[in-house]
């Protein structure tokens, strides 16, 4: 299966600088071709990426010798041309807004390749093309990739790539399991084991506030601005790194010891417009759960079940099935019915786990069926 890692690099002042024009370079021709871009769309002509590689290529490149600067890899162009055209086929199709230009200092990065030929990696240095040799903190597995792309967060630079590899999966010491997403817990299983909102945001907001006003206050363009800049930028990447961090070890204790995870198909964009939880809601990280669950699941050899956004999970009984209206106050489920109590996220994870119970045997049903 194809495996992907970003680490970070340990680079040298040189180094550095040199990774910063590569940087800027990828930009310009982003930002180049996006304008260019706009200009043919409003004279009534349809652009794609390659009609705009190969005329910049052969009459906008040769004019800009730092482009072809020694050291400098010149495949970035290529790949600039790439991420535009991906980024306007995922506006075409309504996934993504319209195309930004980029700006100094703002997701920078880059791609480089070795022309086709696979590039090896492993250990703690790695021979980029045309760049040479970097360091990285911890060791890279021995194997081969097809591309590499550097991207800078803060004042620190990261390289990432995507290798094969075979995995066998994992034996799993439960079937299935249901995972209830919230505010209060982050996570509820319904073995009842629970993983609380640590609230990284909210316990890191006090210094970010401190640091943004700092920054606000100092000379644009001096010096000092740019040093607030960059403490500013550490913190956001510091509180961003502690989030993933606790998604990794809920995803891989799920994906690790589960054959079949249940979890609700949340409306986290309608759940943002409540401005007295978007905060909270926000810093819990729900689309970046779901996505690291979908990827190792293929990894672990597990099965994600998404459940039907209107499935009333907490609204529903675990012990008799009544169903009755839960508003968001309540936090412990009591049955008008049979009288059942018992905690509102536990309650709803055994509903999302028995709905995976429910989808196999109707599966068995509609075999049987088949076969008769």
């Amino acid at each position: 299966m194809l495996l992907s890692i970003k680490t970070k690099l340990k680079l040298s002042k040189t180094q550095e600088i040199i990774m910063s024009k590569h940087a800027g370079i990828a930009r310009f021709t982003y930002n180049w071709g996006l304008a260019t871009w706009n200009s043919l769309f409003k004279d009534g002509l349809k652009p794609n990426k390659y009609i705009l590689k190969k005329f910049f290529n052969n009459h906008v490149k040769p004019e800009f010798e730092w482009i072809k600067e020694k050291g400098i890899c010149q495949k970035i162009t290529q790949y600039a041309f790439d991420n535009l055209g991906d980024a306007f086929s995922r506006f075409f199709t309504g996934i993504g807004g319209y195309p930004n230009f980029k700006k100094k200092g703002r997701h920078d990065s880059f791609t480089i390749d070795a022309g086709g030929q696979p590039i090896p990696v492993g250990g703690k240095s790695i021979k980029l093309p045309t760049i040479g040799w970097v360091k990285t903190y911890e060791g890279l597995p021995h194997t081969t990739c097809k591309s590499i792309t550097i991207s800078r967060t803060a004042d620190s630079w990261f390289i990432a790539f995507a290798y094969e590899q075979e995995h066998e999966p994992t034996t799993s010491q439960y079937d299935v399991v249901g995972l209830d997403l919230g505010v209060k817990e982050l996570a509820t299983l319904s073995t009842g084991v629970v993983f609380p909102n640590p609230k990284h945001y909210k316990t890191h907001l006090e210094k970010l506030r401190r640091l943004s006003r700092k920054f606000a206050i100092k000379t644009k363009g001096s010096s000092n601005r740019n040093k607030a800049k960059i403490q500013l930028a550490r913190h956001h990447a510091r509180v961003a790194n502690l989030r993933k961090d606790t998604l990794h070890q809920i995803t891989t204790f799920l994906c690790k010891n589960h054959a079949k995870i249940v979890v609700e198909d949340l409306n986290v964009s309608g759940m943002l417009s409540n401005h007295k939880l978007a905060q909270v809601i926000a810093d819990c990280g729900f689309h970046e759960l779901k996505r690291q669950l979908e990827y190792k699941a293929k990894k672990f050899g597990c099965e994600i079940i998404i459940a039907d956004r209107w499935f009333p999970s907490s609204k529903t009984c675990s012990n008799c099935g009544h169903i009755q209206d839960m508003p968001l106050k309540e936090r412990t489920y009591n049955c008008k019915s049979c009288g059942h109590s018992m905690d509102r996220d536990l309650n709803a994870a055994i509903n999302l786990s028995r709905l995976a119970k429910a989808c196999c045997k109707s599966v068995r049903s509609a075999n049987k069926l088949t076969e008769g």
